[in-house]
């Protein structure tokens, strides 16, 4: 699945352009510019689908690292004080990873 079906390409690009330089990712301020904060709940969770290389139903902290990756290949890596910022703000249970519902929230609110 692309998230250009999901999400406008011009908006992934201008959300990337953004967070470019290393400990600029904001994830509420890339989800508004994305357009993510727009979608259904369906459609957020097909995001974190395509997020989720493995398919375990949870996004982990190498998955997120990866996350800007998922919009463009070309995309960096977050840093860890990103990585560790965004599994924060998700991980509400502390468990350590992020759950489809946990994205959502975070998402959504």
């Amino acid at each position: 699945m692309s998230l250009n079906s999901i999400l406008c390409p011009a908006d992934i690009a201008a959300a990337l352009k953004e967070c470019q330089a290393p400990d600029t990712f904001n994830h509420k301020k890339f989800f508004t510019t994305c357009g993510m904060t727009k979608k259904s709940p369906a459609q957020v969770k097909e995001i974190f689908r395509a997020m989720d290389d493995d398919q375990s139903g949870f996004v982990e902290k190498e998955e997120l690292k990866d996350f800007l990756q998922r919009f463009d290949s070309g995309a960096r890596a977050l840093t860890d004080n990103e990585t560790k910022a965004f599994m924060a703000a998700a991980d509400h249970d502390g468990d350590g990873k992020i759950g489809a519902e946990e994205f959502q929230e975070m998402v959504h609110c």
